[in-house]
């Protein structure tokens, strides 16, 4: 079991930035893919991006991608995505999700997903 705890939302105006994390515990962190998830209201959940177990290669939505960073630090156990020029349109619940052998941007792809924190961009 791996358990994922996402942290760093909030209230940010257009064009602002935030830093979310995930922190993971359980099984081995760094044998696992991360990604980044999001839910708007009375939207379905869509892939934003996924890196690698050992940092390397990224993917991105065309939406975030240019203002969207993910990152890893496997000795602290925790994955981040750095958001810059933040519009209204990314305001959603963020949510990060593991998969050992997932290869795509499909949520069933995912085996473990966090709880999700709250980004809201004021316009």
């Amino acid at each position: 079991q791996v358990q994922l705890v996402e942290s760093g939302g909030g209230l940010v105006q257009a064009g602002g930035s935030l830093r979310l994390s995930c922190a993971a515990s359980g099984r081995a962190f760094s044998g696992y893919t991360m990604a980044w998830f999001r839910q708007a209201p009375g939207k379905e959940r869509e892939f934003v991006a996924r890196l690698g177990w050992s940092g390397g290669t990224t993917y991105y939505a065309d939406s975030v991608k240019g203002r969207f960073t993910i990152s890893r630090d496997n000795a602290k156990n925790t994955a981040y995505l750095q958001m810059n020029s933040l519009k209204s349109e990314d305001t959603a619940v963020y949510y990060c999700a593991a998969t050992k052998f997932g290869t795509g941007r499909a949520g069933s792809e995912y085996d473990y997903w966090g709880q999700g924190t709250q980004v809201t961009v004021s316009s």
